[in-house]
């Protein structure tokens, strides 16, 4: 997979990015991310990407200048694979594991960042495929909710995590929150693991778990419990 980032900081990603699993993803070749200054896209000379909003309002609004050229020129680049372009932004569908799922499918994409007010509305209406949000909060700008995605969606390209079948045990596989982990020691300040994970009887272990990730989604979060009969 590549990943393209149309940002004004791009020096805010090299932290994630060149660390851990995504690190290692790309030193794999498994994907392939690269960074764009929108900056670099603007014909003006002071190298503006923002201007106040027509009809006054407070703030600023990204130009749709830039990113268009951003996103045809990065397009261009590589004409043989299909590219899907992402804005993150407030407006956007909020983003889950499911979604994270879906776009590891994708050969190509491309993020925009937003910032300030937003972006120039026929930036949405001409090249957006997707709006994408973290969720019902704002942030300073699209970058650290690109890093999310880009972490979550790596996690499902084959050959990125050590254990392909982590997968299926983490919490959100199948609408349900992960049950309880524990490492050696078995007694730690008389707090003593539960005796089903000692036995060695792995379809009492797997039975405990299961039982175990209903009664804490339950407890922590019985939306997902409600969506799931509602699919």
């Amino acid at each position: 997979m590549r990943i393209d980032i149309i940002t004004i900081f791009p020096k805010m990603f090299a932290p994630v990015l060149n660390e851990s699993i995504l690190k290692r993803a790309q030193e794999k070749k498994k994907v392939r991310i690269c960074l764009h200054d929108l900056r670099d896209y603007t014909l003006d000379k002071h190298r503006k990407v923002d201007d106040r909003p027509f009809g006054g309002g407070s703030g600023m609004v990204m130009n749709a200048e830039p990113i268009f050229r951003a996103v045809e020129r990065i397009k261009a680049k590589g004409k043989r694979q299909k590219a899907k372009v992402i804005l993150l932004c407030p407006q956007g569908k909020k983003f889950s594991q499911n979604t994270a799922k879906k776009l590891a499918r994708c050969s190509r994409l491309i993020l925009i960042c937003g910032h300030y007010e937003g972006v120039d509305e026929r930036v949405r209406q001409r090249l957006v495929d997707e709006e994408i949000s973290l969720g019902d909060y704002i942030l300073t700008g699209g970058e650290l909710a690109a890093m999310v995605l880009i972490d979550a969606c790596s996690r499902f390209i084959p050959g990125v995590l050590g254990d392909k079948n982590s997968l299926n045990f983490e919490s959100f596989e199948g609408n349900l929150l992960e049950y309880p982990q524990y490492t050696r020691p078995a007694n730690f300040r008389n707090m003593k693991v539960p005796a089903v994970l000692l036995s060695g009887n792995h379809k009492k272990i797997e039975k405990w778990r299961n039982e175990q990730a209903l009664k804490i989604t339950k407890e922590k979060r019985p939306d997902l419990i409600k969506l799931d009969k509602a699919v």
